[in-house]
């Protein structure tokens, strides 16, 4: 018979396949660490262990479930005791010793009901906050079969959003917003982050509603927008005799930001500065920017309120529809103005008899957009009367665009007179 040696845990070879568990229970014995006692607790226990897991997931009374259940049971007693020795397998056997067998394999389906229960996902709406149920034993069915690997990969995975999460409510509590009101809004745990990263650089000390949230992005066009390119770094000074840029958005990590949550905020804050040529844009509208263009939908968050935004809308559509309007509602009026935003011209409701030939020759050399100022009324004009004016419109540019546009009529008289009729024209 060989003498038994006390071979180190790494002399066990790369390519041995046996479950943890077995491998730890012969180098117990091999060792001293496990005595006969321990090995006849052991089988008794297994038995017992195997029909309750059989039930649990199945039947009992089934052989193929019984075999099932006695690969899970040697799966979870080995993915606990690998997991919590490290693959130590000395301190694998004496967790063994000291302990009953079929705590063992409770303490594998804990470690796998509570990463279950963890979020998947950085979606306030999509988790759950009751821990493991019923629900997810189908779940723990496949689970109680994968590997350590499989379990740490998704384990990190978890504790990643986790963390994201984590950092949101945080971020928001500083706002005013605590964790139930982000759950009920529903939205990525990111987007709540990039949100507070503007608010606390622009010193607001609120999570916005979309009221706000345009002014806020208002206010930062109107100090940043000038520069084509807005970075969060520090820019070299100006060469002499060079135009000197406007100041450089700072966005910079809360100073008494929690220590754990700072390599996920910095993550997100290099979005933030990557999306800030877009943000300080002037041209772009904010309400089709952030929550009409694909790429930044849901991407940074505002408080809901419909009565708020409702009323905001209808007032900065006011405001922008009388200015541009004039307080004139009459059919020329307004196609005059459709007319100059179409050619890329500025917004008039009365056009000089010189003004109407430049902007024949400017439609005659670039074309004329239409789309422009259908756009242009569902941006601006009153919602009640946005139908009447795009019918209008689309009457309108399709009996005239090829004479505002044509070529042959080279003392643009046609187009003059088109201009005369339909708009005003003094």
């Amino acid at each position: 018979m060989a003498t038994p040696h006390t071979a180190p845990p790494s002399a066990i070879s790369l390519y041995d396949a046996r479950p943890f568990f077995e491998k730890a229970l012969l180098f117990g014995v091999q060792n001293g660490i496990i005595n006969q006692e321990k090995l006849d607790a052991i089988g008794v226990e297994a038995p017992k262990g195997m029909v309750q897991i059989a039930r649990y997931f199945g039947s009992e009374f089934l052989r193929p479930e019984l075999e099932r259940a006695k690969d899970r049971m040697v799966n979870l007693v080995s993915l606990y005791l690998e997991n919590a020795s490290g693959g130590d397998l000395r301190h694998a056997a004496e967790s063994l010793r000291d302990n009953s067998f079929l705590s063992r394999s409770k303490g594998g389906s804990d470690l796998l009901k509570s990463l279950i229960a963890m979020p998947q996902n950085s979606h306030f709406g999509m988790n759950e906050h009751a821990g493991f149920t019923d629900d997810h034993i189908p779940q723990l069915a496949k689970w109680s079969l994968r590997s350590l690997a499989d379990y740490q990969a998704e384990f990190a995975k978890r504790s990643q959003v986790m963390q994201v999460i984590k950092a949101a409510i945080w971020m928001a509590d500083q706002l005013g917003m605590d964790a139930t009101e982000l759950e009920d809004a529903g939205r990525d745990a990111e987007a709540v982050i990039r949100t507070a990263l503007l608010v606390f650089a622009t010193g607001r000390t609120e999570m916005p509603d979309w009221a706000s949230f345009d002014k806020m992005m208002a206010a930062l066009r109107k100090k940043y927008g000038a520069s084509k390119q807005a970075t969060s770094t520090d820019k070299a000074p100006a060469a002499p005799g060079k135009r000197t840029r406007p100041p450089m958005l700072p966005i910079a990590i809360p100073k008494d930001l929690p220590e754990q949550f700072k390599n996920v905020v910095q993550t997100v804050r290099k979005s933030v500065i990557a999306d800030l040529p877009k943000i300080v844009d002037a041209s772009l509208n904010n309400r089709k920017l952030f929550d009409q263009t694909p790429a930044f939908m849901g991407r940074y968050f505002w408080v809901e309120d419909g009565l708020t935004e409702v009323d905001h809308y209808d007032r900065t559509t006011s405001l922008a529809w009388s200015k541009a309007t004039a307080g004139h509602s009459d059919d020329s009026s307004l196609l005059t103005l459709f007319v100059c935003v179409a050619a890329g011209a500025t917004p008039k409701t009365l056009l000089t008899e010189k003004a109407a030939v430049t902007l024949i020759r400017k439609i005659r050399k670039t074309g004329i957009q239409a789309a422009l100022a259908s756009q242009y009324i569902r941006d601006h004009a009153p919602e009640l009367h946005q139908d009447d004016y795009a019918r209008m419109w689309d009457d309108f540019i399709e009996e005239a665009q090829a004479t505002l546009e044509s070529d042959r009529d080279y003392t643009l008289q046609d187009a003059l007179a088109l201009l005369r009729r339909e708009c005003n024209v003094k």
